[in-house]
């Protein structure tokens, strides 16, 4: 069955940072599971359906990689699927402190999850979701920085919403 790890996260929207990530860990593990993670408590700009699709017309073009998506705690998921490493990616040191309380309790929930950082490549440092949203909703052109899919989906996305 070879080795497996999770790769989870809100993906809103997934960006070529997060894309790197995930085909450097398949570097280190035979499969690796791009998980959208479902959080009732935050408000993203795609609702779930919609990142999931995106998410599965991006796996088109990247094969190797697989796709699905979760609710509840991580370590749950990492059971079901059979999974015993969980990939974070860091950006910079503020990334730390959230991303290592995180790991602590999943280690603390399950000891047989590992969780392993990969640094984030330099072209992608200054990438989140969050300012890609607000440059695109402002006007500004992210090509490249998301894929050309997700690229497409933001301009109508804010082209409807623009219009309200």
């Amino acid at each position: 069955m070879g080795s497996l790890a999770i790769y989870p996260g809100t993906f809103d929207p997934i960006t070529n940072g997060h894309l790197d990530i995930a085909k450097r860990a398949l570097k280190i593990f035979d499969r690796v599971i791009i998980a959208l993670a479902v959080n009732p408590k935050k408000t993203p700009l795609f609702s779930s359906e919609e990142r999931l699709d995106i998410l599965n017309a991006i796996k088109k073009d990247n094969p190797e990689l697989e796709v699905d998506s979760f609710d509840g705690l991580l370590v749950n998921y990492a059971q079901k699927v059979g999974a015993n490493a969980i990939i974070r990616g860091l950006r910079a040191v503020s990334d730390f402190e959230y991303e290592f309380q995180m790991a602590l309790m999943n280690r603390w929930l399950d000891n047989r999850v590992e969780t392993l950082y990969i640094m984030t490549a330099y072209r992608w440092i200054y990438t989140s979701s969050s300012i890609i949203k607000e440059a695109s909703m402002a006007g500004g052109n992210v090509k490249g920085l998301v894929p050309d899919y997700v690229h497409a989906k933001l301009n109508e996305k804010f082209a409807v919403l623009q219009k309200k």
